[in-house]
């Protein structure tokens, strides 16, 4: 990827996330989806700005958006070798909640492989971004800085990431197996982030996710040195079917760890 594309998307990014603060600092209407998921007017102006921004920068590269992705067939997008998918605002719930834990998600899909991905963070302004084999990156202001997830040694207690709107009984269930652990809560994609960066070890998800949600996160993890995979220790893999949803998967800092013997 050239440098012109990635620091385009990371200012896309940035503007997508201009436009949710200007929501969150007022009153906001939550409307439901058909699946009783959440939106706001933030994520409807997110999209619109990355929308906007991705055709002008890439106009031969098609885009996916959670809040389009309706408008676009399996039948189309399969035939796509390159897309983004995007997430234009990914934890509409801690939104809603005003806990500052939601992120903007944009992914570069490349035969069905996430292969750079940028999160940013509205409320403090940190972006992470990744590519595998190229490196990840944590961006504050103007200071960036390479990051890398932690390998394991003897009696490390493992941290282990737990959603805040999504726990349930197999994640307690796994954190019990796994003994001398450290269950963190954190909303969206900043789990993966998180991991990405040492400070999470282990990131588990039973239940339903799109692929939205996952795949600039799994660029930044894998570029960081960590994998996601799924149970059958297959890394993900994006627009291969025709439902966008994800099934259960297992995020790790140091591949090495004996995931096989939790879940």
């Amino acid at each position: 990827m050239s440098a012109r594309v990635r620091e385009g998307v990371i200012a896309i990014a940035h503007a997508a996330a201009a436009a949710i603060l200007e929501v969150y600092a007022d009153d906001f209407d939550v409307v439901r989806k058909a699946d009783a998921s959440p939106v706001t007017a933030a994520d409807l102006a997110a999209h619109r700005v990355i929308v906007d921004g991705l055709q002008a920068l890439t106009p031969d590269i098609p885009i996916l958006s959670e809040e389009a992705a309706h408008a676009v067939p399996f039948e189309t997008r399969r035939q796509w070798p390159r897309m983004w998918l995007v997430d234009p605002l990914d934890g509409t719930r801690e939104f809603v909640k005003r806990n500052g834990e939601f992120t903007v998600n944009i992914a570069l899909i490349e035969d069905g492989v996430s292969v750079f991905g940028v999160i940013q963070a509205p409320v403090t302004s940190v972006l992470w971004h990744g590519a595998p084999g190229s490196g990840a990156f944590r961006r504050d202001g103007d200071a960036e800085v390479a990051i890398h997830a932690r390998r394991i040694a003897r009696g490390d207690v493992l941290r282990v990431a737990a959603s805040r709107s999504h726990r349930d009984p197999r994640t307690d269930a796994l954190l019990a197996r796994l003994g001398n652990s450290e269950p963190v809560a954190l909303g969206s994609s900043l789990k993966f982030c998180r991991l990405a960066e040492g400070g999470m070890d282990v990131y588990p998800r039973f239940g339903p996710t799109s692929e939205w949600d996952t795949g600039a996160g799994q660029a930044i993890v894998e570029a960081a040195g960590g994998v996601v995979l799924d149970p059958q220790g297959r890394p993900f893999r994006y627009n291969r079917r025709k439902t966008i949803l994800n099934g259960d998967f297992i995020a790790l800092g140091d591949p090495a760890l004996p995931w096989r013997d939790w879940i």
